[in-house]
């Protein structure tokens, strides 16, 4: 994803989620840090979710698991609930727990559109509650 895509897509879900009455916070340049950064952060007095954002217009995304490895770190830190928010083109976007991941023989993370519309949340959901 280019990093002018992944700003736009990334203040979309930010918008998003203001509009549904919650607070985020985007982390400009989280993917240059040698720490545990995500992308963006929202609250809504109840509830903390860290959210590290992913689009492609393939039929799959891989995610290095360095990336999966400091989400979970930052969420633990931070506490928070760690989220994959993942946007195919021309789709909504779609949320996947840690425990929904699927991976490579390599070790890399894949999130497929199978994968996430069968395992993975829609906008409307995961704000629920």
């Amino acid at each position: 994803m280019s990093k002018k895509k992944g700003t736009r897509l990334e203040r979309e879900l930010f918008h998003m989620l203001f509009e549904a009455g919650w607070q985020p916070c985007r982390f400009a340049g989280s993917g240059s840090t040698p720490l545990p950064a995500v992308d963006i952060i929202a609250g809504n007095a109840g509830r903390v979710l860290a959210i590290e954002c992913k689009a492609t217009k393939k039929d799959k995304k891989y995610i290095e698991e360095e990336k999966i490895l400091e989400l979970k770190d930052f969420s633990e830190r931070f506490g928070a609930e760690p989220w994959v928010g993942m946007r195919f083109n021309n789709m909504s976007w779609f949320f996947l727990s840690l425990d929904n991941m699927e991976r490579s023989k390599k070790g890399s993370f894949i999130i497929s559109k199978d994968i996430a519309k069968k395992k993975g949340l829609e906008f409307d959901d995961l704000i629920k509650s």
